[in-house]
């Protein structure tokens, strides 16, 4: 893990392993969260990686809901380093992040971490379920990290605004959906105010970053993906329901050396403005 650098977007179990028993070792922090799942707490007090601290995403990674911001805006710059000391983070800190959601959840924390100055910040590939299947050890009951000292501060990845994403060029730049075809196509919204998707939008999916068991896929497959969709010639900017697995996107997308502009308020905060035109179909 050590001598993969700043760069790197995932670390292996093995490398993982093997960070923890260096003299630096890692803070682990488990982002146990799905949509319409409020138990990420309990599911990591019934077995977690030894020593990784829980993540509550809804109210550490995020601010408050709002119909104007969307359901999971950016925390306030002082509050998102308030926890990340309270999770034991320094200035100097390697982090790693993992979940039980083929990393979607963890994404966030690691796109979050990452635009707010953080480093070596990187995603456990395969996640809890990776663990497992190397056969180490899970650790029950919650953790008592030390407080750490980081100083964290906002705007070191790029956002784009509601107006930003309205007045996007296609020619010029890609807008990527990250939700399932059915969400995009506005056959099924559980959860925003209305369906569909940003006009001009091309659906691109997180499950199709992932293989069957939850890893993400080499980089020439997500290569090959996203040059199909375009990336390659354009820039990118990629939302989602909330902002929470647009960042799962971004973290494939360097995976393969292509930034990406995320759109925190995604589809929430767009479907929520009634002046703002929604598309329906695939």
């Amino acid at each position: 893990m050590g001598a993969q650098g700043s760069d790197a977007v995932f670390t292996t179990v093995d490398e993982l392993v093997e960070a923890m028993l260096s003299s630096r070792p890692p803070v682990v922090l488990d982002v146990r969260w799905r949509l319409g799942d409020s138990d990420g707490h309990s599911h990591y007090r019934a077995g977690h990686l030894p020593g990784s601290v829980y993540v509550d995403l809804d109210t550490e990674l995020a601010a408050p809901a709002t119909s104007e911001g969307g359901r999971h805006p950016l925390p306030a710059i002082d509050d998102l380093q308030a926890a990340a000391r309270r999770w034991g983070v320094d200035a100097l800190s390697r982090v790693v992040v993992y979940d039980d959601w083929e990393g979607k959840a963890a994404a966030r924390a690691w796109w979050l971490l990452r635009w707010a100055g953080l480093s070596e910040v990187t995603i456990l590939d395969g996640g809890l379920g990776a663990w497992k299947a190397a056969g180490m050890r899970i650790s029950t009951g919650d953790a008592t990290p030390r407080v750490g000292t980081v100083v964290l501060s906002e705007g070191h990845l790029p956002t784009a605004t509601i107006d930003d994403v309205a007045a996007l060029d296609p020619a010029s730049t890609l807008l990527l959906d990250a939700r399932a075809p059915e969400r995009f196509a506005g056959e099924n919204e559980p959860v925003d105010p209305r369906p569909g998707h940003i006009p001009g939008a091309v659906n691109a999916p997180t499950g199709a970053n992932v293989t069957a068991d939850g890893t993400f896929k080499p980089a020439d497959e997500l290569r090959e993906r996203f040059q199909a969709l375009g990336a390659d010639q354009r820039d990118v900017v990629v939302y989602c329901g909330s902002g929470v697995t647009a960042a799962h996107q971004i973290a494939a997308l360097a995976s393969i050396g292509v930034d990406a502009t995320l759109f925190p308020g995604s589809y929430s905060q767009w479907s929520a403005d009634a002046s703002r035109e929604v598309e329906l179909g695939r």
